[in-house]
């Protein structure tokens, strides 16, 4: 039996995505990002993603819109952006929050 070999990265020292993410912790099938601080917006470009997505808000507000339906999102709310669905986020409020991507979203073809 081969071991397994853990992996973590500290919030503080984690590399920045090219949509502004934090990239957190990653495996072979799963894998976890922070955004911090996101500024309110517009609407970003309404996208679908070959990955699942689940989320959990720490601070702030914003607005989900999944497939035609429009989600509030505030602290201690999660949600879930099926593979495929058409989505964009409206942040109303300084908003932070985690995500975790199934298959992870660099794997997916996402992100350098």
């Amino acid at each position: 039996m081969s071991k397994t070999q853990l992996k973590t990265r500290a919030g503080d020292s984690a590399p920045q995505g090219d949509d502004g993410e934090i990239r957190l912790a990653a495996g072979e099938s799963l894998s976890m990002r922070m955004w911090k601080d996101e500024e309110p917006n517009e609407d970003k470009p309404l996208r679908t993603n070959d990955y699942e997505t689940v989320g959990y808000v720490l601070s702030g507000r914003a607005e989900l819109l999944v497939n035609g339906e429009t989600i509030p999102l505030e602290p201690g709310d999660s949600w879930l952006v099926p593979k495929g669905a058409e989505h964009t986020y409206r942040i109303l409020e300084r908003f932070t929050a985690i995500e975790a991507t199934s298959p992870p979203a660099l794997k997916a073809g996402h992100g350098a």
